[in-house]
């Protein structure tokens, strides 16, 4: 995917549509979740299928503060020698248990990174994604 920038405009905000494709092609992030007061940030693997996230993980602490607040945030991004993204989505976790969405959730392509047992499904409907594209660099130099 080929990113244009203004002269001088290092920063470009992105598309839903870019947005969607960065996320697509890559498969770890970060969940954050809010529950009492704390706010905790994990990474997690995930796949995006008909513009919903898909997660595969354990049961633990992550999968606790998604049943006790639905609302999340989620982040991906990538970091190349002259170039970097970031996207940004905010939704609502749905831990998956009918047959049907765990299909869904299959379907996705969503697997886990390490040798260990993730049978729990959550999807993450999403409510605002937005992205950034960064064209690395020295910072100027400020002109009197």
């Amino acid at each position: 995917m080929e990113f244009i920038h203004g002269h001088n405009q290092p920063v470009l905000v992105l598309s839903e549509e870019q947005s969607w494709q960065l996320l697509s092609h890559t498969s770890h992030g970060r969940v954050a979740t809010a529950v009492a007061g704390n706010i905790d940030i994990v990474p997690v693997n995930h796949a995006v299928h008909n513009q919903k996230l898909f997660l595969r993980t354990a049961p633990g602490n992550k999968l606790a503060s998604m049943a006790i607040n639905s609302k999340v945030a989620f982040e991906a991004d990538g970091i190349l020698a002259d170039e970097a993204w970031s996207v940004v989505v905010h939704g609502n976790a749905e831990l998956l248990e009918r047959e049907a969405d765990i299909q869904e959730a299959r379907e996705s392509g969503v697997t886990p990174w390490i040798p260990t047992l993730k049978e729990s499904w959550v999807r993450i409907h999403v409510t605002s994604i937005s992205g950034r594209h960064f064209e690395l660099g020295e910072q100027p130099e400020i002109v009197d």
